[in-house]
């Protein structure tokens, strides 16, 4: 057992994934420049729990390795209880290079992986999601907050099944937005935000292609 050094820690690890400090920077939300400051610069001094959750999910790691001043072997690779690894249980959900706008609309940036979030499995199967079909992207703009803010992470079932109401993450022209899916009107689809302060959009069945549903998501408290 050692005290930890957060930073070579991160360096480590982004390292061994083959994973830049800029990519996990976006992961987490932040500017593109923020780990390498933290790394190579010392700025911030220590990583905000939020921050560290979302890396300790992605490496599939003890928060620990992460956290300033716990003693912690930088072996120990898997999240574990009672000294059982649970590493086994846990699967890679790839986390996509662009954003679903809760705004007036992204435009796709390609479905390149820049990362990944780490689930249980039997989480997972309880939720009854296949793994083979989930994806993560980022939320961005304010149109669905208070339920989802600007910077969260949320987890779109792709899985081809019959559409209902709820929050979708739907492709209009070039662009992806995330919004409550309402299919009331026969043949159209209304696009709804949380937000009262945008109205809801009124498309034809034709105009929307669904991505898929969004059944998690993580975000900044």
């Amino acid at each position: 057992m050692e005290t930890t050094d957060t930073r070579a820690n991160l360096l480590r690890l982004s390292t061994e994934r083959g994973v830049s400090l800029a990519a996990l920077s976006a992961l987490i939300g932040r500017n593109t420049s923020y780990l390498q400051q933290f790394v190579r610069k010392g700025s911030p001094r220590r990583l905000e729990e939020h921050d560290r959750g979302l890396l300790a999910r992605f490496f599939g790691v003890d928060e620990a390795l992460l956290t300033e001043g716990n003693s912690v072997s930088i072996e120990e690779k898997s999240y574990s209880a009672r000294g059982k690894s649970l590493r086994p249980d846990w699967v890679d959900v790839p986390r996509l290079g662009l954003d679903a706008s809760a705004g007036p609309g992204a435009v796709d940036g390609g479905e390149l992986a820049i990362g990944a979030f780490r689930f249980s499995q039997g989480w997972l199967r309880g939720m009854g999601l296949d793994p083979a079909m989930l994806s993560a992207i980022a939320v961005a703009g304010d149109s669905m907050e208070p339920t989802l803010r600007d910077g969260d992470e949320i987890l779109v079932d792709r899985s081809p099944r019959p559409l209902r109401d709820g929050i979708h993450v739907v492709r209009v022209g070039d662009g992806l937005l995330v919004k409550r899916v309402d299919l009331g009107r026969p043949g159209r689809v209304g696009l709804i935000s949380d937000n009262p302060a945008y109205r809801p959009i009124d498309l034809g069945r034709d105009d929307v292609a669904v991505i898929g549903r969004v059944v998690w998501k993580g975000g900044r408290l």
